[in-house]
């Protein structure tokens, strides 16, 4: 029971290092620096404020870390329930980790290009951060995805609560239809955030579980002890 609750706690870790890279990363550095549609204003931005780029740099650097650590520790709590959803949760976290490095190469290169500070440079930063922002939304697609087998876990485990089981699949579901809001209707970035909400909510409760409660000890007291990778 012990070994399943520190891999338990092992991974709501990882997922809080996710959530916490990716909020200062994308949502709240890159809002600092980004002006859709300006490419003056943002290649401004990343000149007058290199510091911080560079620190978005290493939040997304971070978060591709921490992705990659969660989906592979996912894959060990939930092994003995299901090798197969297991194995899905770990690879679509993989290829979503790999997405947020194509998106860090972007915003990287960006910051590189208006430090040149040459007639072109402003137009092609803003490109870059454009390709990055289009990279996460279009790896949502794949986020849909992980928390859909990963809430399937949560429920026949029985390691948590069966109704965070069904959030995460709700969730997921409206991850992969924010995708494809976002592409056929682009004006309408509130039904992208709304359809996002249940995601939201069920990453939260899932780290707040992994790390206060670990699994449910009826649970882990049952579950077959799985040899160290």
């Amino acid at each position: 029971m012990t070994d399943v609750k520190r891999t338990a706690r092992i991974t709501g870790l990882a997922y809080l290092g996710l959530a916490v890279s990716g909020f200062i990363g994308f949502l709240l550095i890159r809002e600092r620096l980004y002006v859709p549609d300006d490419a003056a204003r943002t290649a401004a931005n990343l000149i007058a404020h290199e510091g911080l780029a560079r620190l978005g740099i290493v939040a997304d650097i971070a978060m591709v870390g921490t992705q990659a650590a969660t989906a592979v520790w996912f894959w060990r709590l939930f092994r003995p329930t299901s090798p197969v959803a297991a194995g899905s949760v770990a690879a679509f976290g993989l290829v979503n980790s790999v997405i947020a490095l194509v998106s860090a190469m972007c915003t990287t290169t960006a910051l590189d290009t208006a430090l040149r500070a040459d007639p072109a440079s402003a137009a092609q930063a803003l490109l870059l951060y454009d390709l990055s922002g289009a990279a996460f939304t279009l790896g949502g697609l794949f986020f849909g995805l992980w928390l859909m087998p990963m809430g399937w876990l949560a429920i026949h485990s029985g390691h948590m609560p069966r109704p965070l089981g069904w959030i995460l699949i709700t969730g997921g579901v409206g991850y992969i239809l924010s995708v494809l809001a976002a592409v056929l209707v682009p004006d309408m970035p509130v039904a992208v955030t709304i359809l996002v909400v249940p995601a939201t909510v069920g990453e939260l409760w899932m780290v707040g579980y992994l790390l206060v409660k670990g699994v449910s000890n009826r649970a882990a007291a049952v579950t077959p002890q799985v040899a160290t990778a």
